[in-house]
């Protein structure tokens, strides 16, 4: 492991979702021990998205989701914009958790970024933050010229969880000819609820992330439902005219190896991938921000989201 992250491991809380009503509050006193971000040179606004009639694949009966919770973050003379997912397992994280992210994924990116609120687990299972998330990318689309953002230039991506939304939605929109969405931007996803790699059968005491853990993220989402394509990706058996990706892993991470064969079948399905994978880190170790690769981690993410809505 980078001895610059080794040594704030014990800061670490332990890799636990048994609870989730006490994790979401762990999970927010950590983030708000985070430096507070520089937002002077930047428009933040709150907003709710409303919800729209659910396509007639998707309707099945379930009940009408209320309006989505979204805060918009405007670099000065933006163009582009990325619907952002933040991470915690389908169960953790909100708009204030993923704030000091989405601050910096804005300001170093040079794009509008759409956090958005989405519902949790496991009070609201599969597939309720995935339509929210289709909806946000719906209003995103439709209400273009008003974000002051080109139509042509909307990408998809979040960490850990929030990856594994934007690879669904991004399936999503294929599927049903929805917005075209420019580019996935996924750091850490998750897509994969079998747990059949190497990776995730043997990262038992890996921080912050471990198969147990693993297990009990995907148990809150799907509940007793069967995994499909939109709630796990990896199962998708056709990866074709996906928009193109860049995808991160860290190596002392479950996901890895799920997220480096997910880019592997995007490659052979034609999708152009660009694929990181981070020595010496652990699932979520950016968040240690002194850190020199966790530096690396975060200015890349940026780099990558500013060439693929400027080309």
């Amino acid at each position: 492991m980078d001895p610059e992250l080794e040594a704030f491991i014990p800061l670490f809380p332990r890799a636990d979702l048994t609870d989730p009503v006490t994790e979401r509050k762990n999970f927010a006193d950590l983030a708000a021990k985070l430096p507070p971000p520089d937002t002077a040179h930047m428009e933040i606004e709150d907003r709710t998205v409303p919800f729209p009639e659910l396509s007639a694949s998707f309707e099945q009966g379930r009940p009408h989701s209320p309006d989505v919770a979204v805060r918009i973050y405007r670099p000065h003379q933006a163009q582009g914009a990325i619907i952002w997912l933040h991470g915690g397992g389908f169960v953790m994280g909100d708009l204030d958790t993923e704030h000091p992210w989405a601050t910096r994924l804005a300001a170093l990116s040079g794009a509008v970024v759409i956090s958005v609120g989405y519902r949790l687990a496991p009070e609201q299972r599969f597939p309720a933050a995935l339509d929210d998330t289709y909806a946000v990318l719906t209003w995103t689309a439709e209400h273009a010229a008003e974000l002051g953002i080109d139509p042509e230039r909307i990408a998809v991506g979040g960490h850990s969880a929030g990856g594994g939304l934007a690879a669904a939605v991004a399936l999503r929109a294929r599927d049903e000819q929805g917005p075209p969405i420019r580019y996935q931007l996924l750091n850490q996803p998750g897509l994969d609820d079998r747990q059949e790699t190497w990776s995730a059968r043997h990262f038992t005491e890996t921080p912050w992330m471990n198969r147990d853990k693993v297990t009990a993220i995907w148990r809150h989402y799907l509940g007793s439902a069967p995994a499909t394509p939109y709630a796990a990706p990896a199962r998708a058996t056709d990866l074709s005219a996906l928009p193109p990706a860049y995808i991160a892993t860290a190596e002392l991470c479950p996901n890895r190896d799920e997220d480096i064969a997910y880019a592997l079948r995007l490659l052979e399905a034609g999708v152009s991938v660009e694929l990181h994978q981070w020595p010496g880190t652990f699932h979520g170790s950016q968040a240690i921000l002194s850190a020199e690769v966790s530096q690396r981690q975060i200015a890349e993410l940026a780099a990558a989201l500013r060439r693929a809505l400027a080309e």
